[in-house]
């Protein structure tokens, strides 16, 4: 056993961003050609996933939104079915991810990657925070009732901007989310709607799923205004595996990043605003995988490079789910009157 393979073992790996295929998906406790399965995580070494509902933008009417919020709803149960059945815990907490990791257990954490099922009804939060949510993405490509989108879609006839930000429902929206303990994740969102969140929440947000813009001009990327931001609220930006987030297209019109190329990010965005402000995602099974990291059973592929360049057994666990489970406790504690 290498050295690194023994610093894998010993920490605590948290994937932030998984997503689900529906409306079929594949049962999880055998191998599947999904990125994530139970398999791949053991083999992996992957301790926990944060398996997320995700939904498409549509029309923003009333038809579409029920469209959505049951579709969500779900998906939600589902992830809680395939979990349980295949004995793996279900866990809302940050307690409940170090609980399992003691007793050897897989953890699974629920998220949903879009408010558009919300529609205008606030009351699905309280739902979704009972089915074990612990993070909701505020938007998705394309703007719906609660923020402007990094991606308009034309084909929904998204101009420029819609709110200038958050909407109102959108602001009333992370005021219920701190209530209930959700986390914000600003994946997706608009600049100007990243920024407004990291002002109006009482608990810190985080991005789950993103890069660097000042090594990757993305829309979907954060620019260094954004990750200033994140260090000043106390909040959290998630290095991910996407290969047109991590690197400029080849010559060929290909996007081809490596193992290499996340840390690279990891090291920018650590320099930039510190090591307890940055962590690890993947967005398997939504477009993720690079060379080196192509599905959970080559998780270990992120610890050995971070001990390469130097990163300490401490500070790597701090990426890999030590900063996103401080987080949470945050919004636990928020949620609490604390």
């Amino acid at each position: 056993m290498t050295d690194s393979t023994a610093l894998h073992a010993a920490t605590l790996s948290l994937d932030t961003h998984v997503d689900i295929p529906w409306p079929s998906p594949p049962d999880p406790r055998g191998e599947t050609t999904r990125c994530v399965d139970y398999p791949k995580m053991v083999a992996g070494g992957l301790n926990a996933v944060v398996f997320a509902a995700y939904l498409p933008q549509g029309p923003r009417t009333p038809q579409s939104h029920e469209e959505a919020a049951t579709r969500a709803e779900a998906m939600l149960r589902s992830i809680r079915a395939s979990a349980a059945g295949a004995g793996r815990r279900i866990c809302s907490r940050a307690a409940d991810v170090e609980a399992a990791f003691e007793a050897g257990d897989t953890a699974v954490l629920l998220a949903v990657e879009n408010g558009y099922g919300l529609g205008e009804d606030l009351s699905r939060l309280a739902l979704w925070r009972g089915l074990g949510v612990c993070y909701l993405t505020l938007t998705h490509n394309g703007h719906n009732l609660l923020s402007d989108s990094a991606i308009p879609l034309a084909a929904l006839g998204d101009a420029p901007a819609l709110h200038g930000g958050l909407s109102e429902f959108g602001r009333a929206a992370i005021a219920e989310m701190n209530a209930l303990g959700i986390l914000v994740d600003v994946s997706h969102v608009a600049k100007s709607g990243m920024m407004q969140a990291v002002e109006l929440s009482r608990s810190p947000v985080v991005a789950t799923h993103t890069c660097c813009r000042a090594l990757r001009d993305h829309p979907r990327n954060l620019d260094d205004d954004q990750l200033d931001a994140l260090r000043a609220s106390g909040g959290l930006v998630q290095i991910t595996a996407v290969p047109a987030f991590l690197r400029n297209a080849d010559p060929d019109g290909r996007f081809r990043a490596k193992v290499s190329d996340i840390i690279d990010h990891v090291d920018y965005a650590v320099k930039r605003i510190g090591i307890t402000h940055v962590g690890l995602s993947s967005d398997f099974d939504g477009g993720g995988g690079v060379e080196g990291w192509r599905s959970a059973a080559e998780s270990a592929s992120l610890t050995a490079e971070l001990a390469r360049r130097g990163y300490s057994a401490e500070e790597i666990g701090l990426l890999w789910s030590g900063n996103f489970l401080r987080l949470m406790r945050k919004a636990e504690a928020v949620a609490a009157g604390g």
